[in-house]
């Protein structure tokens, strides 16, 4: 039988058929994918093949085989830096939350997020959420922030999960699509869910006053279908983005405003470091270029992981 994996919880997966029965199935013996050291080979979204067996009157999958990803996002393991995690996979775009405060979302966790999403060709639209909760000037900083995304050409978006604002804007965005949503904990992505599907009902918890971040609401990333012809991947928050597998020359063609000027560097393989005539460095010089992105891509090639081994992964 083939199906869709809908849920992962480490050992067993959820999996929806093309008729729509849903089937808790495992893994037989070990998979190895396209030489992916990664700590949890079957991701949400994947499309798997399985056997039915029956014990006790009990019908469960065993899952044979995975069908080649069109795409797949994936991150730094927590526990074993070496080995990546998958978070999910065949997905068509993503939606990244970003709050300025309670919690804040610093550009560098945003930089490595965008990316990962490019090296693996996933569309990704920016939502600026909370946006019911700020002053003056914190408004200035979500228009600030959103006019150097939008210059690169990322769509973004100021919404509200809790006064509807900007919401059908994001359902239209989702139509005939699986969208992944993600971002820290505590940015409002299950407020968010439940304002597009309210019959979800996915459980939010308030922000820690204590250290003003988000509390952990999701275990385990989920997939779920709409009532409008939608599919969406609902993801625990992520503290930490440890970018993986890229070579220091790959990672400025996965800036687009630096790739765009790549080809105006006097050396091919430049690292837009120390080169002589640089256009990104040039740019950078004349305010072409966002100083945040620039120091995010030099924080990449450093290899800062931004403290990723202290997430919300860690459990699984």
């Amino acid at each position: 039988m083939t199906g869709t994996v809908y849920k992962s919880t480490g050992s067993w997966y959820t999996v929806k058929t093309m008729n729509g029965k849903f089937f808790e199935c495992r893994i037989k013996g070990k998979f190895r994918i396209q030489d992916i050291k990664s700590t949890n080979p079957i991701a949400v979204g994947d499309k798997v093949q399985f056997e039915i067996e029956t014990k006790n009157n009990k019908e469960t999958g065993v899952i044979n085989r995975i069908e080649e990803r069109s795409n797949y996002i994936v991150r730094r393991s927590v526990k074993l830096s070496k080995q990546t995690h998958i978070i999910a996979a065949n997905i068509d775009q993503v939606f990244l939350l970003i709050t300025i405060d309670n919690p804040p979302t610093f550009t560098s966790f945003i930089d490595r997020f965008l990316v990962t999403a490019e090296a693996y060709s996933i569309n990704t639209i920016l939502l600026f959420n909370k946006i019911d909760t700020y002053d003056e000037e914190t408004l200035f900083e979500v228009k600030y922030l959103m006019s150097i995304y939008k210059k690169i050409g990322y769509e973004c978006f100021e919404i509200s999960a809790k006064t509807g604002l900007n919401i059908d804007k994001v359902k239209s965005l989702m139509l005939d699509k699986v969208s992944m949503f993600a971002g820290h904990s505590g940015v409002g992505k299950s407020t968010l869910v439940n304002a597009i599907e309210p019959s979800l009902n996915l459980k939010t918890k308030e922000i820690s006053e204590q250290h003003m971040q988000g509390q952990h609401t999701t275990t385990f990333a989920e997939m779920f279908d709409l009532s409008f012809d939608a599919k969406i991947i609902d993801t625990p928050g992520i503290k930490g983005f440890g970018v993986v597998d890229m070579e220091k020359e790959e990672v400025g063609d996965y800036f687009p405003e630096f790739f765009a000027l790549k080809q105006d560097c006097k050396f091919n393989n430049c690292l837009h470091l120390k080169e002589p005539k640089c256009a990104v460095k040039l740019a950078l010089e004349n305010d072409e270029i966002s100083y945040s992105r620039y120091r995010s891509y030099l924080q990449i090639l450093e290899g800062e992981e931004e403290h990723y081994r202290t997430d919300n992964w860690d459990n699984e």
